[in-house]
C-alpha cells in the first residue's frame, strides 16, 4: 500500500485518494494570485498542527517577515511553530546568495523535516542559471551542465540540466515535497520553465477564470505518480481559513 501525505485540504485529499504519495516532489503551478503560496504554507501548517510533521519552508521571494505577515491574514501565527521546533522558514536573496543547493541540502539534514516547500521553482532556477554563468560561484551548475552534455549550450538545455540537478539532490530527501511555479495566463504549459512538469512526480494547476461578472477558481491534478486521481476541474475559494473546495 502507498503511504500518503495528507495536504489537510480536504478537496484537494478526496480527490487525490487520500493524500500525495510520501516522497513525491510536486509542482504547484499558477498565475498572480491563485494562492499558490497560500496553498505551500497551508500545507506545512497542517502537516504540523494536524500530523505531527515538521516542516521547512525555503522562499525566494518574501523575506520571513513578509511572510508572517501573509500568514497572519489567514490567522496562521508561523512564528509560534517555529518557536515550537515544527516549522523552519529560510529565505535565501536571490541576487546575494550563491550555492543554493548547498544550503538547501544543509537546512534539510540539520532541520529534518517529513514536508519541504520550495517557493519559487521559477525565482530559484533561474538564480541557478544566472550565479552558474558567473566567475564567483565555486559551485557552477552550467559546469556541471556542460559535463553532462557537451552540446552547444542554449538556455533551455542548461536549464533542464540545472532542473535534472536540482531534482537529483531533493530527491536525496526523505520529505514530501511542493515546488511553486508561475504560470502566465493563457499558457498551454504547466510551469514557467516548460520543462519541470515532466520531471516532477505530480502536477497541481491552478487557475483564476473572469466569466463576464464571475470570478472563478479553478484547481486541477494534471499529474500524480504512484496514485491513482480525480484530474477533473474542481472549483476552490481562498477565505480567511486558507483554500477550500467550493
Amino acid at each position: 500500500m502507498i503511504e500518503r501525505t495528507k495536504t489537510g485540504i480536504d478537496g484537494l485529499d478526496k480527490a487525490l485518494e487520500g493524500g500525495i504519495p510520501k516522497g513525491n516532489i510536486t509542482l504547484v503551478s499558477g498565475g498572480a494570485g491563485t494562492g499558490k503560496s497560500t496553498l505551500a504554507i497551508q500545507f506545512l501548517i497542517n502537516g504540523a498542527k494536524d500530523f505531527g510533521e515538521k516542516g521547512l519552508y525555503i522562499s525566494t521571494e518574501q523575506a520571513k517577515k513578509e511572510l508572517y505577515k501573509t500568514a497572519a491574514s489567514f490567522n496562521w501565527d508561523l512564528e509560534k511553530l517555529e518557536l515550537s521546533g515544527k516549522l523552519k522558514i529560510a529565505y535565501f536573496d536571490v541576487v546575494e546568495t550563491d550555492g543554493f543547493l548547498e544550503k538547501i541540502y544543509e537546512l534539510y539534514t540539520t532541520f529534518k523535516p517529513k514536508r519541504v516547500v520550495i517557493d519559487s521553482l521559477t525565482t530559484l532556477t533561474d538564480s541557478l542559471l544566472v550565479s552558474g554563468l558567473g566567475e564567483k560561484s565555486g559551485f557552477s551548475m552550467v559546469q556541471i551542465a556542460e559535463t553532462v552534455s557537451p552540446i552547444p549550450r542554449t538556455e533551455r538545455i542548461v536549464s533542464k540540466n540545472l532542473l535534472y540537478h536540482l531534482m537529483k539532490k531533493l530527491r536525496l530527501f526523505d520529505a514530501t515535497i511542493l515546488l511553486t511555479s508561475e504560470l502566465l495566463e493563457k499558457s498551454d504549459a504547466l510551469s514557467a520553465d516548460e520543462i519541470s512538469e515532466f520531471i516532477c512526480d505530480g502536477v497541481i494547476v491552478l487557475k483564476s477564470l473572469v466569466l463576464g461578472e464571475e470570478f472563478n477558481r479553478t484547481i486541477q491534478i494534471r499529474k500524480m505518480r504512484y496514485s491513482s486521481m480525480d484530474g477533473s476541474l474542481k472549483s476552490y475559494e481562498i477565505s480567511l481559513s486558507g483554500i477550500s473546495f467550493i
